[in-house]
C-alpha cells in the first residue's frame, strides 16, 4: 500500500488536477432490486472513448453479501495526501471504500491488481461498527489528509444522532466516532470540508428511520426533515455554528465547497419547499470571521395533470423538480444540478457564486416528461441523478436512481436503470454523447467515481 513516491493520481492544485490525463474507467454501485437473493455489485464502464468496450460494463465485482443498498462510495486516499499536514504521503489511490446504507456492512475492494475486476479485500460488519462508533448506516466517503471520513445516518436503532467516524489509512479499520462536542447537531447527511480554513460543515437529511420506507408525508409537511447546515472546527472536532435555511426548506444534501484552498465559499442544494414544491441552491460563504448562508438559485416545480402524477404528488398537480445531487467542477466555473423529479440536468455557470446563471440544459427521463436519448429507441424514466465530473471538466457522467424506496414512490412502475454522459462545450453549454448509453436494465445504478479521481473525490491544499 505504501509507495516510495506519492501516488501519480494525486495533484497538490486544482489548476494541476485539471490538466490531468483522461480517466478511462468509471466505478458505478448497480443495485439489485429483485427479491432474488442476488448480491448488489460494483460496475467498472470503459469511458475511453478509442477503446472498442467504449461504454459497456467490461468488469463486475459481486458484494460477499445480501440484502443491503449500495449507495455511495470513496477512494481510500486522494490528492489531500499532499497537504502539509498530511500523516500518509505515500498511500496509494488503490482501495475503494463501499460502505451499504441499508445493511451497514463496509466493502474494501482493491483495484491495482486489475483495474477491471476489483477484488474484495475486506469487510467491516455491522457489529463492528456499531461497538465502536455507535453509528449505523454508513453514508458518503471522503479522504482526509488524516484519515478516511465517513458518514452515518443515525443509530443501529434507527434513530439519531448521525454523525461522521474514521477509518485508518494504513489498516482500513474502524477507529471511532469523529465528533467530540456535536453541540445542537443531531440529523446527518453529507459532509465536507475547507481545509485552508481548518472548517468541516455537514448538512441534514432524516434519521434511518426517516428515510429509509420512502418519504413520510406527515412528517414531511410537519417540517421535520433536516433544514440546517452545520459548521464545525475540524481538528477540533466541535460544533461552532448552525445556519438553518428554515422549516419550508427540507433534505439540505449535498455539499460541493470551492475545489480552490483559498476560496471559502461552497453549494448546498434543497429537495424541496413546502410552499411550492420548488427546489433551490444555496451559498455558504465566509465573512469577516463568521460563516453565512444565501439560497442563490431557485427551480419551479411544473404543473402536471393528476393522472400523470404518483400517488403521492397526485394532490399538488404538479411534479417537483426534485434536486437530489450537485456537483462543482474542479475549476469552480460551472455547478450541475439534477433535477430527478422533472427530469433534467442544468448546468449554471458561476464564476461569480452569488450571481450564478443558467447555461445549458439537456433533459431526459422524467416523472412526466420520460424524454429519451438518441441512444435509445424507448422512453426512460428515472431522472439524472448522481452526476460526477471528469478532472478537466469536459465530460460529465449521471446515472438515474435515487434510494430504493424513493424510486417506488416517485417511480412506481419500476425505474430501468441507466448511464450517461455529456460533453461540454468550454465557454457553457453540453449536449448528450450520442454513443454512449449503458443500459443496466432492472438493476438500478447509483454513484459513479472516476478512476484516477474526479470533481467530487479529491480535495486540495495548494491553489
Amino acid at each position: 500500500m505504501v509507495t516510495w513516491r506519492p501516488d501519480p493520481t494525486f495533484y497538490p492544485s486544482p489548476r494541476m488536477a485539471v490538466k490531468s490525463p483522461a480517466e478511462k474507467l468509471a466505478y458505478v454501485v448497480r443495485l439489485n432490486p429483485m427479491a432474488n437473493g442476488k448480491p448488489d455489485a460494483m460496475c467498472v464502464v470503459d469511458v475511453d472513448s478509442q477503446s472498442s468496450t467504449f461504454g459497456q460494463v467490461v468488469g463486475a465485482t459481486d458484494m460477499p453479501y445480501t440484502g443491503g443498498e449500495l449507495h455511495h462510495f470513496g477512494w481510500n486516499a486522494c490528492s489531500s495526501m499532499l497537504c502539509p499536514n498530511a500523516p500518509h504521503p505515500h498511500v496509494e489511490r488503490r482501495y475503494l471504500v463501499v460502505p451499504d446504507i441499508r445493511s451497514s456492512h463496509i466493502t474494501i475492494l482493491d483495484t491495482k491488481p486489475d483495474p477491471t475486476q476489483p477484488k474484495v479485500v475486506k469487510v467491516i460488519d455491522p457489529n463492528e461498527l456499531a461497538e465502536r462508533t455507535g453509528y449505523a448506516r454508513p453514508h458518503t466517503v471522503h479522504c482526509g489528509p488524516d484519515g478516511i471520513y465517513v458518514s452515518a445516518l443515525g443509530s443501529p436503532e434507527g434513530e439519531g444522532p448521525g454523525g461522521i467516524f474514521i477509518l485508518d489509512h494504513d489498516n482500513l479499520e474502524v477507529l471511532g466516532r469523529w465528533e467530540i462536542d456535536r453541540g445542537d447537531q443531531y440529523l446527518h447527511y453529507d459532509f465536507w470540508w475547507h481545509l485552508g480554513y481548518d472548517t468541516l460543515l455537514t448538512s441534514e437529511w432524516g434519521t434511518p428511520r426517516m428515510v429509509e420506507s420512502g418519504v413520510l408525508g406527515d412528517e414531511l409537511l410537519a417540517g421535520k426533515y433536516g433544514h440546517r447546515l452545520h459548521v464545525w472546527d475540524l481538528y477540533r472536532r466541535r460544533h461552532l455554528q448552525t445556519l438553518d435555511l428554515g422549516t419550508e426548506h427540507q433534505m439540505a444534501l449535498e455539499l460541493r465547497p470551492a475545489h480552490d484552498p483559498t476560496k471559502a465559499y461552497g453549494f448546498m442544494n434543497c429537495v424541496v419547499s413546502l410552499k411550492d414544491l420548488s427546489a433551490s441552491i444555496w451559498l455558504w460563504y465566509r465573512d469577516n470571521g463568521s460563516w453565512n448562508l444565501k439560497k442563490v438559485i431557485d427551480i419551479p416545480a411544473e404543473p402536471a395533470a393528476e393522472d400523470q402524477l404518483p400517488a403521492i404528488l397526485k394532490p399538488f398537480k404538479a411534479v417537483p423538480p426534485l434536486v437530489t445531487d450537485i456537483n462543482l467542477s474542479v475549476d469552480d466555473r460551472f455547478l450541475y444540478v439534477s433535477c430527478w423529479g422533472t427530469g433534467e440536468l442544468r448546468q449554471y455557470d458561476v464564476s461569480d457564486p452569488f450571481n450564478p446563471h443558467l447555461t445549458g440544459t439537456v433533459q431526459i427521463g422524467g416523472i412526466v416528461r420520460r424524454a429519451g436519448h438518441p441512444a435509445a429507441a424507448a422512453e426512460l424514466n428515472g431522472g439524472p441523478q448522481m452526476v460526477e465530473i471528469s478532472r478537466d471538466g469536459r465530460r460529465v457522467y449521471f446515472t438515474n436512481s435515487l434510494y430504493r424506496a424513493w424510486d417506488e414512490q416517485f417511480y412506481p412502475d419500476g425505474i430501468k436503470g441507466w448511464m450517461v454522459k455529456v460533453d461540454v462545450n468550454p465557454d457553457g453549454g453540453m449536449q448528450f454523447d450520442p454513443n454512449f448509453f449503458v443500459d443496466f436494465g432492472d438493476q438500478r445504478v447509483h454513484q459513479i467515481r472516476l478512476q484516477g479521481g474526479d470533481a467530487s473525490s479529491d480535495s486540495y491544499c495548494f491553489p
